[in-house]
């Protein structure tokens, strides 16, 4: 699975690592919020040092539908149930900032984008009414949207609240302009090098498989945070949703918008030129991480219901990606407890990361560099509601009982002692003496290694969709092979044999 933004033959060649070099800052990540915060940092003069584990835009960048707008479903709602009516105010107005900030720095680098208006539809009446409340938050945030009854999609829908002027991009194009752009500036961007831990002290040490360097601050800006400290793993809802680029049937032409169901499961969709053609993108069918009884099942449905109104239409690229959803809902970013001020973070966009992120890093690139931005101060001072409580202890109480269960499921079934050839791509847990054991065949080669997370010890659940072992704890992903892949983890499963140190913190 390669998404269509990823499908491309320009790539970027990283920098060499120093190791025991000295830098103002380090940025572990190069996704739009890491290559963002390096190029604020690098423009006002700062030594820069990006430091990437896979390349440039791998992760969830890289992986998005990749909408820039400020209608982001019941985004807005869903915040005005949690906070007063400042806190979804300075919401609306980070993410105006971030993305008025994108747009410009596309149109600077003459790189293209398209302007199209933004959708959140209903296609019953219960979600009708969903449309009315967030229509209301959103106009009192002063969001220019209106209500209309047919937003122009073939199939019947119960309204839509529409914003107009609003964009769609390739990410890649951003993440490599971003990239080069950083080493123009005196940065550098090493690719292939993962960290493994930060320490606080001044400066701080940044532990990687490959040395170490030294910053005065250091922004980790990893999708879900590499360090423990703050325990933000336990203030996130790791997701995995589905996406689906395809060419439509003869002259057929997609939707001229970008739209989005407040139903569940989630239906998205936007156009993309390419080549002289408009694909059309599918995206939705989000689930937990490493709790769906079968992830193709999720993605095989998403595309049934593509071909139910689109006919004729042929898959180019199939995708999925990994988002992460705050229990109280608002994106954390800024300084990371117990880093003695030095050690900054984002997390928590939601599945609305082309403006979140780069929000996040102006108010990072502003507490590093002494600035001072309204919208990030009210967002710093924001207290958690009950509801975002709740849910908090909710999610966490999940999270054990998932832990206690699944070792259980592992005690139940041993590994036989002779059976019949694996099946190719299907793999299981069982127990191998005391130990659960992961074993997968994926294109022939059959694989034993650990079934315990890296990260916290849980017990990791074959992808039967992509191929990999996903842990339901907190959303790490490992490869068939055991690679890390994503999430709070930063090391490799073992082979089925071995056992060693978890995570630092």
């Amino acid at each position: 699975m390669t998404s269509l933004w990823l499908d491309r033959t320009d790539t970027f060649s990283g920098d060499d690592f120093r190791h025991g070099e000295a830098y103002d800052t380090v940025v572990v990540g190069a996704g739009l919020t890491g290559l963002v915060t390096a190029l604020l940092l690098a423009r006002s003069g700062q030594n820069v040092l990006v430091l990437e584990a896979r390349s440039p835009g791998a992760v969830t960048t890289g992986n998005t539908t990749a909408k820039v707008t400020l209608l982001q479903g019941t985004v807005l709602s869903a915040l005005r149930r949690q906070y007063p009516a400042r806190m979804v105010d300075a919401y609306v107005a980070a993410n105006r900032e971030g993305q008025a900030w994108l747009l410009r720095y596309l149109e600077s680098s003459n790189l293209p984008y398209q302007e199209r208006d933004a959708y959140t539809y209903a296609t019953t009446p219960q979600g009708a009414g969903t449309l009315r409340k967030e229509l209301a938050v959103a106009l009192a945030a002063g969001v220019e949207v209106d209500y209309l009854r047919n937003p122009g999609l073939p199939f019947p829908v119960h309204g839509a609240v529409r914003l107009r002027g609003q964009a769609q991009i390739n990410p890649m194009d951003a993440v490599l302009a971003l990239a080069k752009d950083v080493r123009s500036h005196g940065g550098t961007v090493v690719t292939g090098v993962r960290v493994l831990n930060v320490n606080g002290t001044a400066p701080s040490t940044v532990e990687t498989d490959h040395g170490a360097v030294r910053a005065n601050s250091v922004v980790v800006a990893t999708g879900t945070p590499i360090l423990n400290r703050g325990l933000y793993f336990a203030k996130l809802k790791p997701n995995r949703s589905y996406a689906a680029a395809m060419e439509l049937a003869d002259s057929t032409e997609p939707p001229d918008g970008m739209y989005l169901s407040v139903e569940h499961p989630v239906r998205s969709l936007r156009d993309y030129p390419a080549d002289g053609r408009r694909l059309l993108l599918v995206g939705g069918n989000g689930h937990p991480v490493g709790q769906a009884g079968s992830e193709q099942a999720h993605l095989d449905e998403l595309l049934a219901w593509a071909h139910s109104h689109f006919p004729g239409a042929t898959v180019t690229h199939t995708w999925s990606a990994q988002d992460y959803q705050s229990t109280n809902l608002m994106p954390f970013f800024g300084k990371l407890p117990r880093g003695r001020g030095r050690i900054f973070f984002a997390t928590g966009y939601n599945k609305w990361g082309m403006t979140n992120a780069v929000a996040a890093s102006l108010g990072i690139a502003a507490d590093i560099l002494g600035g001072n931005l309204e919208w990030a101060n009210t967002i710093h001072r924001r207290v958690t509601a009950p509801q975002g409580a709740v849910s908090a202890v909710t999610l966490n109480a999940g999270v054990a009982a998932t832990l206690a269960k699944d070792w259980a499921r592992a005690g139940l079934q041993k590994l036989p002692q002779e059976g019949p050839a694996p099946v190719d791509g299907t793999g299981s847990v069982a127990l191998r003496g005391r130990r659960p054991v992961a074993t997968s065949t994926v294109n022939g080669t059959t694989c034993s290694l650990s079934a315990v997370c890296t990260h916290l010890g849980g017990i990791v659940h074959w992808n039967d969709n992509e191929k990999s072992w996903d842990c339901p704890l907190h959303g790490s992903r490992f490869s068939s092979d055991g690679t890390l892949l994503e999430g709070p983890a930063t090391r490799d499963l073992q082979p089925a044999a071995e056992s060693g140190p978890k995570d630092h913190g």
